[in-house]
């Protein structure tokens, strides 16, 4: 088809093509002018101290701000949050995910929460209960596991610590690591002291610090193969003592961060205002028009798709009776090789006989 034919089709089915655009445009403006009242507010987030700074922080880095942006606009709308807030604010949780937004101002890290309903007592609560919800969400939460692995470090220690304590009891020795090493020094000092006295001639102490060095040995023979248990349950108390300090300090900056996501400090709230009927009608034309064109232009294109194969089935009939021999132009059940009827010749038709009178 030419632009020509379009144009055609176009100008034989304006009817449709600019009948559904008006029709949905109208519906579409009934609706937003007989529909109830909306009304909406918005809630400002403005929490600098919870993005970039130190690198203990939750977000950090160059795409800090669009990360905390990202995770506070998933908050707000996560089942979690959305329960929480239907339950302080008797909302139902659908209006909550039709009525609330989330918007970046800009590429800093201040978000504007806004809320829109039919009730105008229900936006101020709903605003002030969502940023308290998503805020803790975020930043509780990290609270709390902070909390769970410093209780968890802090039970591994404990359980460490009493393990020394049994393998002493059994052992009946308390410290033989430092035992071990009070005896060596303790040996290499009786070995020098005997080397002194056999070198002024000093027999008899020579021959005490021998039995000192002897019974040093044999602590030392006692203690050696105690001692990598020991060293084993001394390590193990080191890293549940090295874990629990790395949890302590992960639970302060948890707190800090909580208390720095206070949303008496960081958020505040605006007027409630009634939403503009006619932006809202302005919003909405353009899209409906724009839809209603298209549905227009497919609808044509079906009616002419339909009003095509029917021409072509009714066209494809007469050929098919000539064919069959059925058709108006088959004359005494002949026809020639072109498809026309045969006419009988002149001299084939008999002439009926004449009446004979008497």
């Amino acid at each position: 088809m030419e632009i020509v034919d379009y144009l055609r089709v176009a100008r034989r089915r304006l009817w449709v093509l600019v009948g559904v655009p008006v029709v949905a445009t109208a519906v579409a403006a009934l609706v937003v002018l007989l529909g109830p009242q909306r009304y909406t507010a918005t809630s400002y987030v403005a929490a600098p101290a919870l993005v970039g700074g130190s690198a203990a922080q939750q977000y950090t880095g160059t795409q800090a701000a669009n990360q905390f942006a990202a995770a506070f606009a998933a908050a707000v709308t996560s089942p979690q949050v959305v329960d929480q807030v239907s339950a302080d604010t008797g909302v139902a949780a659908g209006d909550l995910r039709d009525g609330l937004t989330v918007e970046q101002v800009g590429a800093s890290s201040q978000l504007t929460l806004a809320y829109t309903a039919t009730s105008r007592s229900t936006v101020v609560p709903v605003l002030t209960a969502t940023g308290k919800r998503a805020l803790s969400f975020l930043f509780t939460s990290q609270v709390n596991i902070a909390t769970g692995e410093v209780g968890a470090a802090t039970d591994e220690l404990t359980a460490a610590t009493r393990a020394i304590n049994d393998w002493e009891k059994t052992n009946k020795v308390s410290q033989p690591d430092k035992l071990y090493q009070a005896t060596l020094q303790e040996i290499a000092s009786m070995r020098q002291q005997q080397l002194q006295m056999q070198a002024v001639g000093n027999g008899r102490g020579a021959d005490a610090a021998a039995g000192a060095i002897a019974a040093g040995q044999k602590r030392l023979d006692g203690l050696g193969p105690k001692l990598p248990d020991y060293q084993a349950l001394l390590a193990q108390r080191d890293g549940a003592s090295t874990a629990l300090s790395s949890a302590r300090q992960g639970l302060q900056q948890a707190r800090a961060q909580a208390q720095a996501a206070d949303p008496t400090q960081v958020t505040s709230l605006g007027e409630v205002q009634p939403v503009s009927r006619g932006r809202a009608l302005a919003g909405l034309v353009l899209p409906v028009a724009g839809a209603g064109l298209l549905l227009a232009v497919l609808l044509v294109a079906v009616l002419e798709q339909v009003t095509r194969s029917r021409a072509a089935a009714a066209s494809r009939a007469p050929t098919a009776q000539r064919a069959a021999g059925t058709g108006p132009a088959a004359v005494n059940g002949r026809a020639d090789a072109n498809g026309r009827a045969a006419v009988p010749a002149p001299h084939d038709v008999s002439p009926e006989p004449e009446p004979r009178h008497r």
